[in-house]
Order: C-alpha cells, then structure tokens, then sequence
C-alpha cells in the first residue's frame, strides 16, 4: 500500500451545518448573465463551484494547481494555492469551506515523475482564512503498482465526501473528520481502457450517481443498499464528465461540446434524455447549480497551449 499522508487540522468540521451542495442557496433570485467570459492566463480550469460567501464563482486550474474567483462581471481573481497543491479537479464549496481534488496528469508546473498518475488527494480549504484545513492522501488506499487520478467531488449532508478515481476502479469515502477509505471498487463496471469514472453527483434519497467516460455509461451506487451497484439504462452512449442534479433532473457535461438534461421515473433505475444545449460550449468540463440554473464551465480542456479566454455559461 502507498504511504498515507492525512494532515488534520486543529479547526473541526461543523457535521451538523455542512450541506450536500453549493452554499448558492443563501443567494436567490440574484442576477446573472447567460454567458460570463473571463480572463485567466493559462488558467485551464476543470472544476467550478459557487459561493455565496463570496458571491463569486470558483474554478479550479489544471496546470497552476490553484483555486481563483470570477464574479458575474467576469473579472478573475486567484483566491487559494498550496505548496502541494498539483493540479486542481473536481470541486465543491460547502459550510464556508472548498473540498478539491488535488491530482496530476503530468501537466501541472507542479508535476514530478513521482507523483504523476501517482496522486488523488482531496484537500479542504477554509474561505475565512484561506489556509489549508486538511489534505488526505486517498491514493493511498490502493496498490502502489496502480495509478490514480481523484476527480470530483459529492459530498452528502452528514458531511461525507465521496470521491471518484478515474485511473483506478474505485469511489473513495471521506468522513467529515477526515478519515479515508475505499467506498466500492469495481473491475468491470468502473473500469476503463481511457479515461473512467469521472462526474459524481449526490441524491437526497441516499444514492450517487457516477459517470463512467471511456463506457459512456451512468451508474447508481445505492448507499442504503449494501453500496450496491446498477447500471442507469435508457441513456444511449453518454460519455459524461460533470454530474449536477437541479430539481431532480440530472445535468450532464458529455464531449466537452454539450450539457444534457437527464429524467428518471424510477428511481434512477432507468433514465431518459429530454433535451440537450450544444451551443456554445468549448472543452466544457463541470456545471454548478446557482438560483436554480445550472452554470457550465468552458474549460477548453484538451488544449495544449496558454489559452487566456474562458467562459462560463447557462443550460438554455
């Protein structure tokens, strides 16, 4: 087994007042545009949340392995960094904190021959403070010989954090003190030749939603259930990244060129799709529900450059 890391600090979660979502609940009905483009050098950012601590948008960065602001104005600030954080994934803002995944595809100014495809770690930042609460190694949990890759984040109302690898067939589980493990492994169902599970997403009744990319597959973890795991038919191929729910519809980043809107009737056991939004979107990764709409960011993953223009966007 990997060498465990977990750094606890003296500042304890409040288990009590941590929601399953995004903090934009304190925050309706303000106003937002359809579309806010922003500036961040090199930026290429994969995770977005919201805060309305902050009343910003949050985003991650892939190679600067930090965390920056955009308000509806457009206008970018970086907000959170660490000397180890590599490169920043998956991402949720809850009880006035930042839970991110910190990994490495090797294309972080960061990365090392050590820790590429060698690091999931999932890091928990305070808003107040901005310092580093808590980092936990979860790359730890499997074999040394497998890579790893954490890459979102759910996070359920007793302050559970779980989180998906994409390189290793695993959903890890974080207590809200921060103790690791191995939620459910899979060799088949969250197995992938290319990339696999990728977007999570949390359901009120007990249950994750996952995204397997390289199947093109959802699948159902049912938390109440033994962990047992389903396949979500009726979808065709989905190749989904980001995974948001918003009044009981399931919004999901698929191709980095698209956002579907995803039904079920039965309790996730089947589900249909009932619209797509394909305009407008460019190396799309991740969405956040904010005032009851959900907000996707055009990461313009997959670039190989210093691309400098970025946007945020509305499901139309």
């Amino acid at each position: 087994m990997k060498s465990s890391f977990i750094y606890t600090s003296l500042l304890v979660l409040s288990i009590g007042w941590l929601m399953a979502c995004e903090d934009h609940r304190d925050s309706p009905n303000a106003s937002f545009p359809e579309r806010i483009d922003f500036v961040a050098e090199g930026q290429y950012p994969e995770g977005i949340a919201y805060s309305s601590q902050l009343a910003k948008f949050l985003v991650t960065s892939i190679p600067l392995g930090k965390i920056g602001t955009v308000d509806i104005g457009g206008h970018y600030e970086d907000l959170l960094t660490d000397p180890g954080f590599i490169a920043g994934i998956g991402m949720k803002v809850a009880d006035g904190r930042v839970f991110v995944c910190n990994s490495d595809q090797g294309r972080s100014v960061r990365s090392t021959p050590a820790t590429t495809r060698q690091t999931a770690e999932l890091l928990v930042f305070n808003l107040s403070t901005r310092q580093l609460e808590r980092r936990t190694d979860l790359a730890a949990l499997i074999p040394a010989a497998e890579p790893n890759f954490a890459n979102d984040i759910a996070i359920a109302p007793d302050g559970t954090a779980y989180v998906t690898d994409s390189f290793s067939p695993v959903i890890y589980r974080v207590s809200a003190t921060g103790a690791a493990s191995i939620l459910v492994r899979d060799d088949v169902r969250f197995a992938s030749p290319t990339f696999g599970l990728n977007g999570i997403a949390y359901h009120p009744d007990g249950y994750l939603i996952v995204a397997n990319t390289g199947q093109g597959k959802l699948y159902k973890v049912d938390l109440k259930n033994g962990n047992a795991i389903s396949e979500v038919s009726g979808t065709g191929s989905l190749p989904g990244d980001g995974l948001t729910f918003l009044n009981n519809d399931l919004y999901v980043v698929t191709g980095g060129s698209r956002v579907a809107q995803v039904r079920s009737a039965d309790n996730w056991q089947t589900a249909s799709i009932q619209k797509y939004d394909a305009t407008g979107y460019t190396g799309a990764t991740t969405s956040v529900a904010v005032n009851n709409q959900i907000y996707t960011l055009n990461a313009r993953i997959g670039e190989v450059g210093n691309a400098r223009d970025f946007s945020i966007q509305r499901f139309r």
